[in-house]
């Protein structure tokens, strides 16, 4: 059985990826600035908080999310400006 947070579609793109950057762009229309929590996002995204985090992890690297996570662990992530016009390029019509 294969991970699903490995998984890629045919153009090279990890469904986890895709989801996180929706589950995002959400976020940031529903909450404007206020970002939501890692807990919160796994939940909505169906993702195991370790593949969030990575993928969390690539999108800040990228340049496309802001995330902070305290010394215990909590964290919270959204979209940088970077993130949200390639979010609303991907997925103009989120709901």
């Amino acid at each position: 059985m294969s991970d699903p947070g490995n998984e890629q579609n045919g153009d090279g793109i990890d469904p986890a990826i895709v989801e996180v950057l929706l589950v995002l762009r959400e976020a940031g229309i529903e909450n404007g600035a206020t970002p939501w929590s890692l807990p919160k996002i796994a939940k909505r995204a169906q993702l195991p908080m370790s593949v969030l985090r990575r993928v969390l992890t690539q999108l800040q690297a990228a340049g496309l999310a802001d995330v902070s996570v305290e010394a215990d662990g909590r964290g919270h992530a959204s979209l940088t400006q970077e993130g949200a016009a390639l979010a609303a390029q991907l997925f103009p019509d989120p709901f």
